[in-house]
């Protein structure tokens, strides 16, 4: 049996406890995982993470393997047949979101070279260590936050909310959320 201590909001679900065990929390630096997390993250406001990653796959394949180049060409058709894949969260505004996000992403890229470029300067390239004892103390949302939601709000991006712009950056590692007594905590 796994004795790892881990932060109490995965544990008993197996789905859960791999997530976190292997990426929540890791930094990430590469353009096409922090998309994957930007789209998945717009499309959990609202919903649980939980029921984001048991749909995973089905938007990894529903939304061309998280390719926001080809996301960035979708036409009418492709947001009404995916309006009716079962397998996703079916909701028109947070579908269309998804192909402008990615448009505009793409705009961030020619900006800054990169989006990584972009998005971490917020935090001058290193994550933020924070040390939260029990996972219900950790912050929905930040000043960090506040301002990277403020200016991808200003530049037309959707559902990128204070607080779900403090999950992306929880997810992609800019911030270290793990509980200190948690055994990923100092590993990531």
């Amino acid at each position: 049996m796994d004795k790892k201590q881990r932060c109490g909001w995965c544990q008993g679900d197996a789905l859960y406890e791999a997530y976190h065990d292997q990426e929540w929390g890791v930094p990430v630096y590469n353009d096409a995982t922090l998309f994957e997390f930007l789209l998945l993250e717009t499309f959990q406001a609202g919903l649980s993470w939980i029921t984001i990653l048991r749909k995973r796959e089905n938007f990894r394949a529903a939304f061309d393997e998280f390719d926001y180049v080809k996301i960035s060409k979708y036409q009418q058709d492709t947001v009404e047949a995916l309006m009716q894949n079962a397998g996703i969260i079916r909701n028109k505004l947070k579908i269309k979101a998804a192909v402008t996000n990615a448009q505009l992403f793409m705009d961030i890229q020619q900006e800054f070279g990169s989006f990584s470029n972009y998005i971490w300067a917020f935090v001058s390239g290193k994550p933020i260590k924070n040390r939260v004892e029990n996972y219900k103390q950790a912050p929905a949302n930040s000043a960090i936050s506040d301002a990277i939601s403020k200016d991808l709000k200003k530049r037309g991006f959707k559902f990128v909310g204070s607080t779900v712009i403090y999950a992306h950056m929880q997810a992609t590692g800019m911030v270290n959320d793990h509980e200190i007594g948690c055994f990923r905590y100092h590993e990531v």
